[in-house]
């Protein structure tokens, strides 16, 4: 089983925006789509999905074409696509039965996905009464005689903050339990708890041998989960392959120096960059191991005594701004 993506190509008029991209996923685990914005990533992953038509190439998930009825794919779309009205419930419900499960199982998973990413209060009036009825008690105004049900108004979808749509969201992308996750931006508009959740149940389908795409601008998050990259630029990928060959074929160039006394003499005479300084702790540039060794070397010779010495490969953030050349907006 794996999925195999070949020579993508789309083009509107005479702008390409998705210049013949190919990479595979022979295994379980997190493969990463990077690019600034208007890269083509998300035109890309529409394509993947059989969402929208390529001029060229294919896509094929256990040598078979992929599309949602020969593999249990799961999608979570960078924007929102909630029905800005209708219950979430009757919504959760609707995407999983257009997915081919049955109510049961449905409303199982929709109380075990609630109850996980913490979203209960939004789908079930009991627990949105629940929860008021906290409210009312601590502040003294709770009448024994009210029907909370009927005051606890469950929020419409177009009520909730942007990181409870998102939440919801992911619910309905695992409604299905997939075997391929597709998350195009899927910490957006979480906060640091929320993230941490959603980080956590990432790491759960992972270990649970599931295949997952991720978009994400957030790099910090991505070389958190993934294995396999492919950056884009202008269409075309840039960096593609194994996050740690990638980081390898840069060489150890970062390195973290702390120190008792001001080394600057030194580190001019080595023809070293400086990046930033406080207090005898330096972040440096360095060319290789090499430079920072004879470095090291120099400070020990005339008895300066070294606390830190972390020489480090780019981190992946460091890559994607080396190999897009800081350009932002395309």
């Amino acid at each position: 089983m794996g999925l195999i993506v070949n020579n993508l190509f789309k083009k509107y008029g005479d702008k390409i925006v998705v210049d013949n991209i190919s990479f595979k996923m022979e295994h379980p685990g997190v493969y990463a789509l990077l690019g600034t914005n208007g890269a083509g990533k998300t035109t890309s992953i529409r394509m993947i999905l059989g969402m929208l038509d390529k001029d060229s190439g294919d896509v094929t998930w256990d040598g078979h074409p992929l599309n949602f009825d020969t593999c249990n794919i799961g999608y979570l779309a960078e924007e929102r696509g909630l029905y800005p009205k209708y219950p979430l419930i009757d919504q959760i419900r609707y995407f999983g039965e257009l997915r081919g499960v049955d109510r049961a199982t449905i409303d199982e998973r929709i109380k075990y996905w609630a109850k996980r990413l913490q979203v209960e209060e939004y789908i079930y009036p009991e627990k949105a009464a629940e929860i008021l009825r906290k409210q009312m008690e601590a502040n003294g105004t709770l009448n024994p005689k009210q029907s909370l049900k009927k005051k606890a108004k469950l929020q419409s979808p177009d009520q909730l903050s942007k990181g409870n749509q998102q939440k919801i969201q992911f619910l309905i992308a695992m409604i299905s339990d997939p075997e391929l996750l597709v998350l195009d931006e899927p910490f957006s508009g979480l906060d640091p708890v929320n993230t941490d959740i959603l980080k956590e149940v990432v790491r759960e389908q992972i270990a649970a041998g599931k295949y997952i795409i991720m978009s994400s601008h957030q790099m910090e998050v991505v070389e958190e989960f993934c294995t396999d990259i492919t950056i884009l630029h202008r269409s075309k990928a840039v960096v593609s392959g194994n996050l740690n060959d990638i980081k390898k074929s840069y060489g150890r160039v970062n390195l973290k120096l702390k120190v008792e006394k001001d080394i600057q003499s030194y580190i001019d005479a080595a023809g070293i960059t400086v990046e930033s300084e406080k207090e005898h702790e330096y972040s440096l540039k360095v060319s290789g191991d090499e430079q920072a060794n004879k470095l090291l070397e120099s400070l020990i010779k005339d008895g300066i005594n070294v606390i830190r010495f972390d020489l480090s490969e780019l981190s992946l953030h460091e890559i994607f701004v080396k190999e897009v050349g800081g350009e932002a907006n395309e």
